[in-house]
């Protein structure tokens, strides 16, 4: 389980393709490196990688064809900053929201609008997420846990405002119009609507 708190704007350094259409990326960031052991999940733009092999502050993970199936991972390359982030423990601050590091979906930033104190940030949001959100709800954006502060009639888009902050210490910082991010929308709103599903039973 992650937060949303970005820890680092890391660097993927290498990209591997594998057999069936899965990757293996390589990525540069000390921070979260630092007390990281093999085995142990790294959120990468919000997807949660298990560590295959560490070396001198960067780690390599292995992705899916699902995960890049539904993930802007599909089009990592070397180069692209990326933001990290490790593992919640038991005794850490949930400062941001619980993120389970499992991507719904992507959107697109359609329009950006830059001020003195913050940024609004708008996206398409994909038919099948739309339903999730709502005015002051949470979501998570390439792993950054934020507050949704306007949503479209439709919720066929919704704003983001970005604090000085979290433009510079993540990448949304460097997003621009057209750029395909990854989704992540509450999970406590999905199990809710489970259990209201109506001709299923819950036990």
């Amino acid at each position: 389980m992650f937060t949303g708190i970005v820890e680092e704007a890391g660097e993927i350094t290498e990209v591997v393709h594998l057999p069936d259409d899965a990757l293996r990326i390589v990525v540069r960031g000390p921070v979260v490196t630092d007390g990281t052991r093999h085995g142990d999940s790294i959120a990468v733009n919000g997807v949660c990688l298990t560590v295959t092999d560490l070396t001198d502050g960067t780690f390599a993970a292995d992705v899916m064809r699902e995960t890049l199936v539904r993930s802007s991972l599909r089009d990592a390359r070397a180069g692209m900053r990326v933001n990290l982030e490790r593992a919640v423990l038991p005794s850490s601050r949930l400062g941001g929201h619980i993120v389970q590091g499992h991507v719904d979906g992507t959107g697109t930033l359609v329009s950006r609008v830059n001020s003195e104190h913050w940024d609004v940030l708008r996206f398409a949001a994909p038919e099948g997420l739309r339903r999730y959100l709502v005015d002051k709800g949470s979501i998570a954006i390439d792993g950054v846990s934020l507050t949704v502060s306007a949503v479209g009639s439709a919720a066929e888009w919704f704003e983001v405002s970005l604090i000085p902050t979290t433009l510079s210490l993540t990448t949304l910082g460097d997003r621009r119009v057209g750029d395909v991010v990854n989704l992540e929308v509450d999970v406590i709103a999905k199990y809710v609507e489970g259990l209201l599903r109506p001709g299923e039973s819950n036990g």
